[in-house]
């Protein structure tokens, strides 16, 4: 049997996302409390992630989402972690409330732990995809379109992923390869 690389790309593609988001589960949480979603977009929904990623850059200005939404097309997938808010009641003061219950009354207020458990979680994720030596960027742009598609119902912080196993990194040399809109 001959196994042409191009034919075992997806497939790897698809195992390294299912490894990242394993290690972004069982990555450390503070008072093991867990309120991550995960998600892999791949196929056509990477054009809808990245559609709707021109969408927001219209809305905000923000010309970076249009170069990100060129690189989620570029991408085989985005793995996408997600965070819902809730307090941990050890009343650390880290929010800037003294106490939880005075956090409970500004519910848009993230407890401090919600993102910094994100942020370990993303961490693990990419290790996974370095180790497998697949090219990969952590975007805020994708997660913040992401939660405008209501793919991740329950979070209020989101970042995405983009993994691409290719001969040239498309995330490394971005001026490179800018939409006509941005030059």
């Amino acid at each position: 049997m001959l196994l042409d690389e191009k034919q075992a790309r997806n497939q790897t593609i698809l195992d390294v996302a299912g490894g990242m988001m394993a290690a972004a589960r069982t990555a450390p949480k503070g008072k093991g409390t867990d309120r991550l979603e995960i998600l892999t977009v791949c196929g056509e929904d990477l054009s809808i992630l990245a559609r709707e990623m021109r969408r927001y850059s219209e809305r905000s200005g923000y010309k970076f989402f249009l170069r990100d939404a060129g690189n989620v097309e570029q991408s085989d997938c985005v793995v996408l972690l997600g965070t819902s808010l809730g307090v941990m009641n050890l009343n650390c003061g880290y929010c800037g409330f003294p106490t939880c219950t005075q956090k409970l009354e500004f519910p848009a207020v993230p407890c401090a732990f919600n993102p910094g458990d994100l942020g370990i979680a993303i961490g693990s994720a990419v290790s996974v995809a370095a180790d497998r030596r697949i090219d990969n960027r952590i975007m805020y742009s994708a997660g913040r379109s992401a939660l405008d598609l209501g793919w991740l119902p329950e979070c209020h912080i989101a970042y995405g992923i983009v993994l691409c196993c290719s001969g040239k990194n498309p995330y490394f040399d971005r001026t490179a390869h800018k939409p006509e809109a941005e030059k």
